[in-house]
């Protein structure tokens, strides 16, 4: 049997977070052949690492006061301070989203190098979880081996449910209610949405066409591209409306919104009235969608056929294109999942159970969900500091 100070399941971004600022005696294990095996395959092999405009305001909860303290003490600029000190070279893209220049793994070696000599057990496997009133003990199974460690503390860093090829197993979810918390409705999130087969076949040719949108539901709304896929919708408009969206919501597109449409096609009209009206969607149109919409709606004539009235309405459609899917891709593609552990029962400054002293519950398994765009990463970073330092300071 092991004793060990501090107990980290998971070597994801927040567990190994966390080890770094735990002090020392800690043992981080995780099941996978390799560390920060998520952060390996963001942001397309970059890690979209934090963002610039990182605020409460970014994330969902049940509580949505929740996550402002770790955020405010643990910050974005902390973040990018850290990996300027490690000499990572990196790059803004739109919204405030900051990547690697040269690889994901940059991230990972700066988190191993901040472990320092903390030990890490891969291929371990969890088979209990214990607490007899002074100490926890983990059944595990390394390199086929059954191993019983103890602990002081314990720390569930275990991820969500997103990407199950990647071994993901909601293992947080379980040990949590274990010991008496309650875990919130859990749903794929910043994942691409599905059409029925009926939809597919309407929306076929429009495989792999993009456009600017605000893309709006139940009362939030984002600005950014949406992709057509072969299966549904995607592209950064909707990964982010996703976590507001339900089955059987309808979804607002408002097309190309830095745009005045009426105001442009009037316009058009005055310049070159004998352009049909097809052609002159797909001036400001990809020109598969021009078309498409051009035969849905029934858009036939020059601009000169086009009463005010008539442009008038068909500017309104366009900036309320209504499309509902039946569905989502699920966990297999989800970036993160919605929901989690409620926070009702851990401290938002240290991330400590209020019902058992020592346990702590940092990242995804919360219930905090970030937008797209670096949030998700900021949290890991926010919430494994958070417990890590309260841990240290004991």
């Amino acid at each position: 049997m092991t004793h060990v100070r501090t107990l980290i399941l998971g070597a994801g971004a927040a567990g190994m977070m966390c080890a770094g600022h735990a002090g020392p005696d800690a043992l981080v294990i995780d099941h996978a052949k390799a560390p920060g095996e998520k952060i390996r395959i963001s942001g397309g092999g970059r890690c979209n690492f934090t963002n610039l405009h990182t605020a409460p305001e970014n994330f969902l909860s049940e509580n949505p006061h929740f996550c402002k303290s770790a955020l405010s003490r643990y910050t974005q600029w902390d973040f990018l301070d850290l990996v300027t000190r490690h000499g990572i070279p990196w790059h803004e893209k739109t919204l405030g989203q900051l990547f690697c220049d040269r690889s994901a793994k940059d991230i990972i070696a700066l988190l191993r190098a901040e472990m320092g000599a903390t030990p890490l057990w891969l291929e371990t496997a969890v088979n209990g979880i214990a607490h007899d009133g002074t100490r926890f003990r983990a059944d595990l199974t390394r390199a086929g081996t059954p191993v019983t460690v103890t602990a002081d503390h314990l720390v569930l860093a275990t991820g969500g449910k997103s990407i199950p090829k990647m071994g993901a197993t909601g293992l947080a979810y379980r040990i949590a209610e274990q010991f008496g918390h309650r875990v919130t409705e859990t749903r794929p999130a910043l994942v691409p949405l599905t059409f029925d087969e009926a939809q597919k076949a309407v929306f076929a040719g429009l495989a792999g066409t993009a456009v600017d949108t605000r893309i709006t539901c139940n009362g939030t709304g984002f600005d950014e591209a949406t992709l057509f896929t072969h299966r549904g919708l995607s592209g950064p408009a909707v990964l982010q409306i996703s976590s507001y969206w339900r089955e059987g919501d309808s979804l607002a597109l408002r097309l190309r919104p830095d745009l005045d449409l009426f105001a442009h096609l009037r316009a058009r009209r005055s310049e070159a009235g004998a352009r049909a009206l097809a052609t002159a969607l797909a001036e400001v149109l990809p020109k598969k969608l021009a078309q498409h919409l051009s035969e849905a709606w029934a858009l036939d004539g020059n601009l000169d056929d086009q009463s005010d009235a008539a442009l008038r309405a068909l500017s309104d459609r366009m900036e309320g294109w209504s499309l509902t899917p039946t569905s989502s891709e699920g966990y297999r593609t989800a970036e993160v999942t919605l929901g989690g552990v409620a926070t009702d029962r851990v401290s938002s400054k240290t991330m400590e159970s209020a019902l058992v002293p020592g346990l702590f519950i940092i990242g995804e398994p919360l219930d905090v969900t970030g937008w797209l765009g670096g949030y998700n990463f900021q949290w890991a970073w926010s919430s494994g500091v958070a417990a890590g330092r309260a841990i240290a300071a004991r």
